[in-house]
């Protein structure tokens, strides 16, 4: 009976919290917004990754100091912390492009395996770099408005031109130092070069449309870049 009557007792009731009892809570503050998370060293290539958007996205006259400090999130005064001016902006992005510039054709040249292969594959890299980032291309090559003074730029502008010549001495079978060249080696150097950058230009101004449309169905740039870079040279010069 005993262990009944204490099973059977009744239990002390639980205190239930309401609402006027409690005691009020404090109101949330409103999360504040992140800033954005550029640690000390960061903020100039997030500056370049902006500016680069920017010029691919609004071409270079839509390319100014606000236009990247907006693009990045930071105040409008960062840009010209790190770069002075719109110039030096536009210079640290033209040799952030050589460097991209320059690895592509380095790679491209690493996958070729057979000696025409190699000799196609740096102009073809030339040419596939400047569609694909035709913004970046365009101020690589505006020196006017450009500061060469700067040594990023210089100094990724000159292994640009390193890597050309070196191209070029491999397929006449000669070393060729970028310091002293003789007349035929520079002759070679600019031929090329010309002959490259001249399509190129064409090719991102719409301008080979008219012989592509003329061509056999299916021609494609590429196969007519290999067919120029592979044409004999046929022919006398034209008498006086």
């Amino acid at each position: 009976m005993a262990k009944s009557e204490t099973a059977r007792s009744p239990r002390t009731p639980r205190k239930t919290s309401s609402a006027s009892s409690a005691p009020p809570r404090p109101a949330r503050r409103p999360a504040a917004k992140a800033e954005t998370p550029y640690h000390h060293g960061a903020l100039r290539e997030a500056l370049l990754q902006a500016a680069e958007q920017v010029l691919e996205r609004d071409g270079l006259s839509g390319l100014t100091l606000r236009a990247v400090a907006r693009e990045a999130g930071v105040s409008h005064a960062a840009p010209t912390h790190h770069f002075g001016d719109l110039t030096g902006l536009l210079s640290e992005l033209a040799a952030v492009g050589f460097r991209q510039f320059n690895a592509a054709m380095a790679s491209s040249c690493d996958a070729a395996t057979t000696p025409m292969e190699r000799a196609l594959a740096r102009p073809k890299a030339y040419v596939a770099y400047a569609q694909a980032h035709p913004g970046m291309y365009g101020i690589m090559f505006r020196t006017e408005r450009l500061d060469y003074s700067r040594s990023s730029l210089h100094e990724a502008a000159e292994a640009s031109f390193a890597g050309l010549a070196n191209a070029i001495g491999m397929m006449r079978q000669e070393q060729i130092s970028g310091d002293a060249l003789t007349l035929n080696q520079g002759a070679a150097i600019a031929r090329a070069w010309s002959m490259v950058h001249g399509f190129t230009m064409l090719l991102l101004d719409g301008r080979l449309e008219d012989i592509l449309g003329r061509l056999p169905e299916g021609t494609t740039t590429e196969r007519l870049l290999e067919a120029m870079l592979t044409a004999p040279i046929t022919g006398k010069l034209p008498c006086p």
